[in-house]
């Protein structure tokens, strides 16, 4: 089937209308009524193009795609101009739960029912917070500490049963070997000390009182040992990581000198590199409470200190 439009015309030339057929044909024979009927017809049929067919379509599809043209409602404003009339659009801060993303629908978007409630509705709302920016994610300042005071299995057990401590995490420093080994440090020939390097907060724990556990739990007196650890990796040691730290510990250790017969040998000096130990080291007393050092030397001096003989979970 083909296409074809009849174009009307009176019999002078002149046409006046026209009609769509569907014919088998593409050309189709006309009709003259002839000169003696003035106000009869002739049709001339000829092919429809894209252009006629656009033509022809082009007032339906806007009917169906746009509809009957709406007037705005007196409340709604314009999309580019900021509404005056409907101040909650966007979250405020005075409105508690307009931050809260657990509670509305995600870029403040109203509901389906509603759609001219909020012209902006469809809008995502850039000022909404992510997880990633600073307000979301502000948490308490973290220090560090490194300390040195015999055998750090001791140490490590014993820091970790304090309130505000973070991590503790055994290692070695100030010594004069790259990435050294347990073996290597044990014959006091790398000049490392065994160390602890605490992460603490000190909004909870200060650095004084870090430091107040660090001497009651050893002897700082003796050079080089613990009881029966001796070594220059057994030394006793403050490695300060800021001036703030270093005069704290100073400080302090003028505080408690009097508190012993013999006057103290702790080293304090500044941080240095600091090398991880052996995976076997860490969380040991927490990891081998039941093993004969931790059931021998550990747990008594926990008890002695008044902390909680069984390792903090």
């Amino acid at each position: 089937m083909q296409l074809a439009f009849w174009r009307f015309r009176h019999t002078d030339g002149r046409q006046f209308g026209s009609g769509r057929i569907d014919c088998i044909a593409s050309v189709l024979p006309s009709y003259d009524a002839g000169p003696s009927q003035p106000f009869a017809y002739r049709a001339t049929p000829f092919m429809m193009t894209a252009r006629h067919l656009l033509l022809l379509l082009l007032p339906l599809f806007t009917l169906a795609c746009c509809g009957t043209p709406e007037q705005p409602s007196a409340t709604q404003t314009s999309s580019n101009q900021p509404s005056s009339t409907q101040p909650n659009d966007l979250p405020t801060s005075n409105q508690p739960n307009a931050a809260s993303p657990a509670e509305q629908p995600e870029g403040n978007a109203q509901p389906a029912s509603n759609p001219q409630a909020n012209p902006t509705a469809t809008k995502p709302n850039t000022m909404t917070e992510t997880p990633d920016t600073p307000a979301k994610a502000t948490t308490a300042k973290h220090e560090i500490a490194t300390l040195g005071n015999g055998c750090f299995w001791c140490t490590e057990a014993v820091l970790e049963q304090l309130d505000g401590v973070i991590d503790v995490e055994s290692g070695y420093t100030g010594g004069k070997v790259d990435n050294p080994t347990y073996k290597q440090i044990c014959t006091g020939t790398t000049d490392h000390a065994e160390v602890v390097k605490v992460t603490f907060d000190p909004a909870v724990i200060s650095y004084e009182s870090l430091l107040d556990w660090f001497f009651r739990s050893h002897n700082p007196t003796t050079l080089n040992r613990q009881g029966n650890d001796e070594g220059t990796q057994y030394r006793s040691a403050i490695y300060f990581h800021s001036e703030q730290q270093h005069q704290t510990a100073l400080a302090f250790m003028a505080k408690i000198a009097s508190n012993w017969q013999d006057p103290i040998v702790t080293e304090l000096v500044p941080a240095v590199k600091f090398w991880v130990a052996e995976d076997y080291h860490q969380d040991y007393f927490r990891n081998n409470a039941n093993q004969g050092y931790c059931r021998v030397v550990i747990k008594p001096k926990l008890a002695k200190l008044g902390l909680d003989a069984e390792p903090k979970k």
